[in-house]
């Protein structure tokens, strides 16, 4: 689809219903910036997720930067800035900044949905992890080879379940 001002491609597309009409417009991105109907500024998830972090550590920032998990090596501050967990063993570690954003999130600290049908073997899992942590000392000992050897373990041992 072609942007209604220009020929260019149609990369955003907005819909308002005004009075039970329908209004649809394709634009492209310039056009769309130069008519002020979206803000240059993309949406910042890791910046987003650190604010409302951020908000709720507070005093515990100092204790919370030195945690590391001792199953995947992940730090508090690389979950801060990613905004991704390394592992399960992360909410245990992490729980006193985590407790807080859930909450905030998910209005509970509790969850009440659906659980998988099967349970994940713990064993498998914690061995898995360990191969991560080889993996990473591997990569970051310039060891290519073994790393490449470790990577494929861990694909192996993923694809059988």
């Amino acid at each position: 689809m072609k942007c209604q001002y220009c020929s260019n491609p149609a990369t955003v597309h907005l819909t308002d219903i005004v009075n039970k009409q329908k209004r649809e417009l394709h634009l492209c991105q310039e056009c769309a910036e130069k008519h002020q109907l979206i803000q240059q500024h993309q949406l910042n998830l890791p910046a987003i997720l650190h604010a409302m972090i951020g908000q709720y550590v507070g005093a515990m920032s100092d204790e919370l930067a030195r945690l590391a998990c001792p199953a995947c090596g992940m730090r508090y501050m690389e979950f801060r800035a990613e905004g991704r967990l390394g592992c399960p063993h992360d909410y245990n570690v992490f729980r006193v900044g985590l407790g807080p954003l859930l909450e905030r999130i998910h209005r509970a600290s509790r969850h009440v949905g659906k659980v998988p049908r099967h349970r994940v073997d713990v064993g498998r899992q914690v061995e898995l992890v360990e191969l991560r942590q080889k993996l990473r000392r591997a990569i970051e000992a310039e060891a290519y080879e073994e790393a490449a050897q470790v990577r494929d373990l861990i694909r192996q041992k993923e694809a059988t379940g």
